[in-house]
């Protein structure tokens, strides 16, 4: 099919917009937009050029231009071209509707639209309108001190900083979720159009349910060129793009031209058409007649990158090139002939036409900017600490497992699956609930045990699916899933926010897909908690799960710890790890969790049937605590231990339990001390973490100079770093995941990483015959006799496949 654009708007359906039409109908309102441009464009621009002279009343001079020239020009005028047009659009219908900047590097435009608008005064009362005014704004930029050269929290609207490329749109579908008024407009760079997390994040639609969530209208803006070569999209012909568009099921607009075309009139009528095709498929679905499969609109704009900038330069052109990605002109101050073309372009723009005499945007410039809470700027939903919704949790103590039977043992003697019993503790979160809470999940709810939330939560889908699938296509669910761990994170940062709460199920491996994407959202909590005006959000909660010790069926590729210590090195005001035990405690964890704000948690729990230490209130103490010593396991009298036995993580804290009581029954002439730690932070020093113990606090624990066997979850590294700078260091010997897997027995995984039950015996025997005489006696036999136990349990698995009866069926006897 072949598709010709000059001056129409062409979509898919085959509808056509004429933009004399839209011309002759709105002349002076276009009118008013493009000299709002003019002034927006010059702002981007001064902001990166200049620290004095910002009203150009005399001659530039080199002592104008800032010293270090910083920032990304190219796509500011595209933002400013956006950002334009949405202000008349808010104005018409009023709307509820703010913008996600995918090209977050665009600041320059961002924040000349603020400025204007006036969110900025409201949170900077020296940006005012005057010249001194405007010259702290432009000076500011990339100033120390001032506004970075990205979108960052100090800027107001904004949830998305587009420093790290390929989820702003993902973002947007998360803040629309639940937000049935908000529209939440999405420019989309060609650039990070490239990325894989938005080639997945075009197709969220897909899960918003037109009732009773807002709408996303996409921008893709196709300026050509990333840093220094085209972008994929830019060299598509329109043809292309409207297959591709077409077969993600999107309705599709084109705008494009460049400063000499009629691009406000293109983008008018577009932005026109986008609102009433939101509008019509929302009030199907709210009148009882949803459309099925419906088509949303999407704006693919193209336009020069660098528009009304410095068309050439030495002889290369700038405008509608790679040149005019960051810094046009980079040697202002040394090369006089640049320094001109410099004010040549500042000057083209004819600001004395825009400021009055007191430096102040002349009256209609101002006038194209909404008010009050319909800015951009200003939307309370970018503010989502001031609407954050707290969620209606229920006791943790009806969903107990209890560990107290009859005449039995009270600690171990009961197994079940810690996943499955926070199950039920999360189907109530679910049901009390049901319009500020989501689980986003990349398919594997059922895998990892917490599908019994699905009877009251179904998984939200809205295309047609498969019969027999009834638990998937419930329009309206609580549960989403998609392959994509890139997804699940950036709708649930846009989520929280928008002042909402969730959580983030995962497999344990899979999670380090979304390292960058933690890293960026630690940051964004880190300098949010400097800024007074960003209230604390809900937590950012991750459970990871099928963990790499019982990933033996899946083999060496699913095991992989290292989502520890990228949390680890976050600031400590934002990072949490916590490893608890068992089911009670992982409901109380997970409980803490979703009562927090302002954290990146991490919990960490594995799915299988395992023993059930503590009793419910036993599980609170002992999680408010972070570690503590099990004295009920422990053989030490409270006092003088030989050696500390320390589990951090289920799977090793049962190896502890069990090297425990074997040595309690094989060798009672040993005295040994059992703590489980569950706060994996309490091993930092105070003066490092707020959840750190001090000198005495640590020492009442651990002892100030005896022997600790520590059995880890992850990578020794993570408890190493945590460790350094505690006093006699020396004294802790750490096992961990040593990179030692593949497809085995569960108990193997243990052994071959020498985190397993008689590695612990012989390492703890080594370190108690130092001091203890008796101990000392028997060791050596007794070392070599666990040697040979390793060598029978490496032949028992390979003759029969499965683990022995002594490893599978042992339980905790005291």
């Amino acid at each position: 099919m072949a598709v010709e654009v000059s001056n129409k708007i062409l979509s898919i359906p085959s509808t056509t917009i004429s933009v004399a039409n839209v011309r002759q109908a709105n002349g002076a309102e276009l009118d008013a937009i493009a000299r709002y441009r003019r002034m927006t464009n010059y702002l981007a621009a001064a902001q990166i050029y200049l620290k004095g002279n910002v009203l150009l009343r005399e001659p530039l001079k080199p002592e104008h231009i800032k010293d270090r020239l910083l920032g990304h020009w190219g796509t500011s005028p595209g933002i400013n071209l956006v950002y334009a047009h949405l202000n008349h659009l808010i104005t018409r219908y009023a709307l509820d509707m703010f913008l996600v900047t995918g090209p977050g590097h665009g600041a320059p435009a961002n924040l000349a639209n603020l400025y204007l608008e006036g969110s900025l005064h409201d949170y900077y009362p020296d940006l005012t309108f005057d010249e001194t005014g405007l010259h702290t704004f432009v000076r500011s930029f990339s100033w120390p001190g001032g506004f970075p050269s990205h979108l960052y929290p100090g800027v107001p609207g904004t949830i998305h900083e587009g420093g790290e490329l390929g989820y702003a749109l993902a973002t947007a579908f998360g803040a629309a979720m639940d937000n049935p008024d908000l529209i939440v407009a999405c420019i989309v760079g060609d650039g990070e159009a490239e990325t894989g997390p938005t080639a997945t994040a075009w197709h969220s639609y897909k899960f918003i349910h037109p009732a009773q969530s807002g709408a996303v209208l996409p921008i893709l803006h196709l300026n050509g060129y990333k840093i220094s070569n085209p972008t994929i999209y830019g060299t598509m012909s329109d043809e292309e793009l409207l297959h591709l568009f077409t077969g993600y099921g999107y309705h599709i607009q084109f705008v494009q031209g460049d400063e000499h075309s009629d691009l406000d009139a293109q983008l008018y009528a577009a932005m026109d058409w986008a609102y009433h095709e939101i509008r019509r498929i929302q009030g199907a679905a709210r009148s009882g007649q949803p459309i099925e499969k419906p088509r949303w609109p999407v704006i693919i704009m193209r336009t020069p990158k660098g528009m009304t900038g410095i068309k050439e330069l030495d002889g290369e052109p700038i405008e509608g090139s790679f040149r005019s990605h960051q810094v046009p002109v980079e040697d202002v101050k040394t090369n006089p002939e640049h320094l001109k073309l410099v004010e040549q372009w500042l000057r083209s723009y004819h600001i004395e036409e825009l400021f009055d005499e007191k430096g102040s945007p002349l009256l209609d410039i101002l006038q194209q900017c909404p008010t009050g809470k319909l800015r951009m700027g200003s939307n309370p939903h970018a503010f989502g600490g001031r609407i954050r919704q707290p969620l209606v949790l229920p006791s943790i103590h009806q969903f107990a497992v209890q560990v107290k039977h009859g005449v039995g043992p009270e600690h171990g003697g009961v197994n079940a699956s810690n996943m499955e019993q926070l199950a039920k503790y999360l189907t109530e979160v679910v049901r009390r609930n049901p319009h500020n809470f989501h689980i986003f999940s990349p398919d594997e709810l059922q895998s990892n045990k917490l599908g019994a939330v699905l009877d009251v939560a179904p998984r939200e889908y809205e295309w047609p699916v498969p019969p027999h699938n009834e638990k998937v296509a419930a329009k309206g669910g609580r549960v989403i899933e998609v392959l994509s761990e890139h997804d699940c994170q950036a709708w649930l940062q846009g989520y929280l926010l928008t002042g909402r709460n969730g959580l983030f199920p995962s497999y344990e491996a899979f999670l380090n897909i979304v390292i960058s994407m933690m890293d960026q959202f630690a940051k964004f909590l880190k300098l949010s908690l400097e800024i007074p005006w960003r209230l604390p959000i809900s937590s950012l909660n991750y459970l990871e799960t099928s963990t790499l010790w019982r990933q033996e069926h899946n083999g060496f590729s699913h095991q992989s710890p290292g989502f520890i210590n990228s949390v680890l090195n976050k600031k400590a005001a934002v990072s949490r790890v916590y490893l608890p035990p068992d089911a009670n405690c992982l409901i109380s964890t997970v409980d803490h969790c979703l009562h927090s704000t302002n954290y990146v948690n991490l919990v960490i729990a594995n799915k299988p049937p395992m023993p059930q230490w503590l009793s419910m209130d036993e599980a609170i103490a002992h999680c408010r605590a972070g570690a503590s010593i099990w004295h009920w396991a422990s053989s030490d009298d409270g006092v003088n231990p030989d050696v500390v036995l320390v589990g951090i993580g289920d799977n090793p804290m049962l190896e502890v339990m069990a090297a425990a009581q074997i040595l309690r029954d094989e060798m009672p002439q040993m005295r040994v001390r059992v703590i489980n730690v569950t706060d994996l932070l309490v091993l930092e020093k105070d003066t490092e973490h707020p959840h750190g113990l001090d000198e005495e606090m640590f020492d009442a624990l651990f002892t100030p100079d005896k022997p600790v066997l520590i059995n880890f979850h992850g990578y020794v590294s993570a408890v190493k770093q945590l460790l350094f700078g505690r006093r006699h260091v020396q004294r802790f010997h750490i096992n961990g995941y040593n990179e030692e897997g593949t497809t085995t027995t569960p108990f193997d995984m243990n052994v071959r990483n020498k985190t397993d039950r008689y590695n612990l015996i012989m390492q703890a025997i080594r370190l108690a015959a130092v001091n203890n005489p008796r101990v000392a006696a028997r060791a050596s036999e007794r070392v070599h006799h666990y040697e040979y136990v390793l060598v029978d349990h490496r032949r028992y698995i390979q003759d029969n496949g499965v683990d022995p009866q002594e490893v599978t069926n042992w339980k905790w006897h005291g």
